[in-house]
């Protein structure tokens, strides 16, 4: 959990807007540069502003510290003040402050202009550190300011880069906190853009003090007690009870009336459902059987607890949305694609190649049941119902309570514990263990619960096809494939985490 936050002033805390710019028109002047619009010369909000005389009007160096020196002859007594805090701001600082965050500012305005500007604005009680650059033009970079920020948050401390944000609305932040190796949250109520803001790689990006209030606040509790061990256990497990039997009551009906009116159909019907045993007396309930009542069950179980499911799965989007505003490039799809298809396959080749299906009889009864039924009726069955029902279950309840009673990193180990026990034998378990990994870090990156359901499926499909396929004998199932495709999942998996920190 972050517990420390630095914030920009200008763009983030207030709207400097009418100072400032009045004051670079009133700079330019000097030099008999007339510019009667102001919102030409907002880009001087954020920036130092020698840099920003030297990139806009192509100032020398000394041209542009005298425009510096003739900009703050207006502003220290007229544009300090021709400022405005952003709504929000001040009830957002208090609560945070007895939320108990340690709050700094960071900016690149010089220091002395920044006291006055919290002090007139009476913000100031709110930090326990105020940094600027300095007025002989030294701490004008952002990095510089961040780094002299958290030496003087954490005093003699060491410096916990892992629970700070950098908040602010230009390019120049993001950079800064990047180069510090600390988080950044680009606000766009300021003068970045979303565009600006993406391209300098901000962490997170907010729109307005609203998103960013909730934002900040989104791992602090709310006003409840904190429930016990044996409440958060119970929550989930009523739930996962719940499904499972509802699931396995839905079989028992619809095998015990099947056993009622079999005997009564037209020996073409029968047929479909049930099989005769060697004995020429006992029936055997065929795989398309198996694969309609599973579907049915799965079905039956899913909407008996799709209720809880929508709720919990809505909180969960609300929360990650904050997480989410940055819009994820195409190319991170195609690699979560990719990802998918390299550890299916690779996986489902391992075990084939090392025989580990052969190390557990329940799993060879599991699989007889389940690609005996004809290829249609099981990739419905085991293709799409089953793991959107699974996913229902416990990417959308279970996972959603563990995220929100242990966190995200011991939430997604502990789901993916679960869902390769519920699996009842070990080659299954193993490979659901893996793949639950896979399904809840892919929903926390991208943020929708349309992610691990669409992998769900993907990975179902792609299983069931390739056990119906006769491919045993041939080069596919060979180690080179199999390494290949592994090597295919861990390169795409690595390329997401380089781009975004999950947990």
């Amino acid at each position: 959990m972050k517990q420390y936050l630095l914030f920009d002033l200008d763009g983030t805390l207030t709207d400097p807007k009418v100072g400032i710019t009045t004051c670079v028109q009133y700079a330019l002047k000097d030099f008999g540069i007339e510019e009667p619009d102001l919102d030409k010369l907002t880009p001087f909000i954020g920036p130092p502003l020698a840099e920003s005389f030297k990139q806009f009007y192509g100032m020398n160096e000394e041209q542009a510290g005298r425009a510096v020196e003739k900009y703050r002859e207006r502003f220290k007594d007229t544009g300090i003040f021709e400022n405005e805090v952003y709504k929000g701001i001040p009830k957002m600082l208090k609560i945070l402050k007895q939320k108990g965050f340690h709050l700094a500012v960071a900016s690149s305005k010089p220091t002395v202009f920044v006291e006055r500007i919290l002090k007139h604005f009476k913000l100031d009680c709110y930090f326990e550190a105020v940094v600027g650059s300095e007025l002989d033009g030294t701490r004008v970079n952002k990095d510089e300011v961040v780094c002299e920020a958290l030496q003087r948050l954490f005093r003699n401390r060491t410096v916990e880069r892992d629970k700070v944000y950098m908040i602010g609305d230009r390019k120049f932040d993001a950079e800064g906190a990047k180069a510090m190796g600390i988080e950044s949250v680009g606000v766009t109520y300021g003068y970045g853009s979303m565009e600006e803001l993406r391209e300098a790689h901000a962490d997170y990006i907010v729109r307005s003090v609203e998103e960013l209030t909730s934002f900040l606040l989104r791992e602090t509790r709310e006003n409840q007690p904190e429930p016990t061990l044996f409440q958060k256990v119970f929550a989930i497990f009523y739930q996962f009870a719940l499904f499972m039997l509802v699931r396995s009551l839905t079989q028992y009906i619809l095998l015990t009336l099947l056993s009622m009116v079999a005997m009564k159909l037209p020996e073409s019907v029968r047929s479909f459902f049930m099989t005769m045993g060697i004995d020429g007396q006992t029936y055997y309930y065929t795989g398309n059987t198996k694969a309609i009542i599973t579907a049915v069950s799965f079905t039956v179980a899913a909407l008996f607890v799709l209720k809880i499911a929508r709720y919990i799965i809505g909180r969960t989007r609300d929360y990650m949305y904050l997480l989410h505003l940055r819009r994820e490039p195409k190319v991170n799809y195609v690699l979560l694609g990719t990802l998918t298809v390299g550890f299916v396959l690779g996986l489902n080749l391992f075990s084939e190649l090392i025989r580990f299906a052969e190390t557990s009889v329940s799993y060879k009864q599991v699989a007889q049941s389940q690609y005996s039924a004809g290829l249609v009726l099981g990739l419905i069955a085991y293709g799409f119902i089953g793991p959107i029902a699974e996913e229902v279950l416990f990417r959308g309840i279970i996972y959603g309570y563990l995220r929100k009673f242990f966190g995200v990193k011991l939430g997604i180990l502990i789901n993916a514990v679960v869902f390769g026990v519920y699996h009842m034998n070990v080659v299954q378990g193993v490979y659901a263990f893996l793949m639950g990994l896979l399904f809840a870090f892919a929903y926390e990156y991208f943020g929708t619960f349309k992610v691990p359901v669409a992998m769900h499926i993907t990975a179902n499909v792609l299983a069931y096809v390739l056990t119906n396929v006769e491919v045993r004998g041939t080069f596919f199932v060979s180690w080179p494939v199999c390494v290949f495709f592994l090597a295919l999942g861990i390169v795409s998996l690595v390329a997401l985490m380089q781009q975004k920190r999950v947990f």
